[in-house]
Formats: structure tokens, C-alpha cells, sequence
């Protein structure tokens, strides 16, 4: 049987595509090319399903949410903040997954970051 080798892309709608892609590259330090072609670092890739009210992801309207690994949880959520970024007030720990913290971007997509725990590395 043939099976996916992992995340081939994420597609984003938006208002105005051109200033959210420079929100990512800016604010999240997405590393893309003019052709949105990204590099990322070897590691895990969660796929999970949530129940369809789920408030997880913000607002019920939002059918997905994309979650990137970070190194620093709070060095990048004070770094997020200081650039003027709409981040979450509190982080979240999970106890062998590792911690959470959120922002959204300018189109009002939640985002999650992620710092996984050691044991999950």
C-alpha cells in the first residue's frame, strides 16, 4: 500500500494574499521563496481530528488550524508580541506533548506554536 510521506502544503484563502504570505515571513519567520517553497526542519507532524463546535481553533467558522514547531515557546510568543502581533494571553502545558501558545494573523486565522516536549522530540 502506498502512504503520504508527510505535509506537501498548507493553502491559505485571503483578502489580500500578497500582505498575509508577509505576515508569516515576518512575524513567524516562515522561511518561503517567492514560489512558496519552504524547507522545514526535520521532526513530528501531528494530524488530529476535533469534534465539529470545537473552540479550539477560535472562531467555529475556521474549518482547520495549522500548528508549527517552535524552539522557544516564550521567546517566540514575547518576540510575537513585541512586533504588535493579536497573541493568546496564556500558553498551555501538556505533560509529554509540550507547550502551546496561539496567535491569529491579519485574516483572523488562529494559529498554534508549538514547543514539544523533549519526549516527543
Amino acid at each position: 500500500m502506498e502512504r503520504i510521506l508527510g505535509i506537501g502544503g498548507y493553502f491559505i484563502r485571503a483578502a489580500d494574499p500578497a500582505s498575509l504570505s508577509t505576515w508569516y515571513q515576518e512575524k513567524l519567520g516562515l522561511d518561503i521563496d517567492e514560489a512558496g517553497w519552504w524547507r522545514q526542519d526535520e521532526g513530528l507532524t501531528v494530524v488530529a481530528t476535533f469534534e465539529s463546535e470545537t473552540k479550539y481553533f477560535g472562531s467555529t467558522t475556521q474549518q482547520s488550524m495549522i500548528n508549527f514547531r517552535v524552539r522557544d515557546l516564550d521567546a517566540m510568543l514575547q518576540q510575537l508580541r513585541d512586533m504588535g502581533a493579536n497573541v493568546d494571553a496564556q500558553a498551555h502545558d501538556v505533560e509529554g506533548i509540550g507547550r502551546f501558545g496561539w496567535v491569529t494573523d491579519p485574516e483572523g486565522n488562529r494559529v498554534e506554536l508549538w514547543q514539544p516536549a523533549e519526549s516527543a522530540r
